[in-house]
């Protein structure tokens, strides 16, 4: 483990996402990409294997990575100019996966989606008291953002998955800042940030009817 990885702590991912939004509250990519980065890699996969299913999460970064760093890669500095880029080219399958399934806007949807279940989980466990379980607020987030997404086996997989969740005490302590009181204040302050980049990009494609893609 290098020194970075070693003074890792989830506020540090946190002002990625506070980041990634500039004056005109457009989303800047290479801020986004790396505070979904530092979530997988230094925060949920520490957590065990019970978060296999965000290996799809990893899936999606590598083509946004590969998108980001391709000959077309200015298109894609931003999440605005990446779909002016790909509706203006049409570029992106509005009714059926077919010529391009890892279009950058399909491949942003699902990460968006994903974003809100964590979001949702770790405003859940903010609020709530020490004895909470945690396989409860999982679920509860779950259902509320990424469920509605997911087959029926993959929903049933996950809510078994989610029993077996550690406790809220050592998801807190899992964000390395202290104490759990100094976990729940830097979530009190992280967590609008992480909201408000949700909110923009769901703006953005409901603008375009981009929030169904298949």
């Amino acid at each position: 483990m290098d020194d970075s990885e070693a003074d890792f702590n989830l506020k540090v991912v946190m002002v990625d996402f506070k980041q990634c939004l500039n004056e005109k509250e457009e989303i800047l990519m290479n801020h986004y990409l790396s505070g979904w980065w530092g979530l997988v890699n230094r925060f949920l996969n520490s957590l065990g294997a019970i978060f296999a299913f965000i290996k799809d999460v990893v899936a999606k970064l590598q083509i946004m990575e590969r998108l980001r760093s391709s000959p077309q890669g200015e298109h894609y500095a931003s999440l605005q100019s990446m779909v002016a880029y790909e509706v203006g080219h049409q570029l992106v399958d509005l009714q059926r996966r077919s010529r391009h399934p890892d279009s950058g806007c399909r491949t942003v949807l699902r990460l968006h989606r994903a974003l809100r279940w964590l979001q949702l989980f770790l405003e859940r466990l903010r609020t709530s008291p020490e004895n909470a379980r945690t396989s409860t607020l999982c679920t509860d987030s779950y259902n509320a953002s990424l469920a509605a997404y997911h087959p029926w086996v993959v929903r049933q997989a996950v809510t078994v998955a989610f029993c077996a969740l550690p406790t809220r005490k050592v998801f807190l302590e899992a964000m390395k800042v202290g104490p759990p009181e100094q976990a729940i204040a830097m979530l009190d302050e992280a967590l609008p940030f992480l909201e408000r980049v949700y909110d923009v990009v769901q703006k953005l494609y409901a603008e375009h009817t981009l929030l169904d893609l298949p």
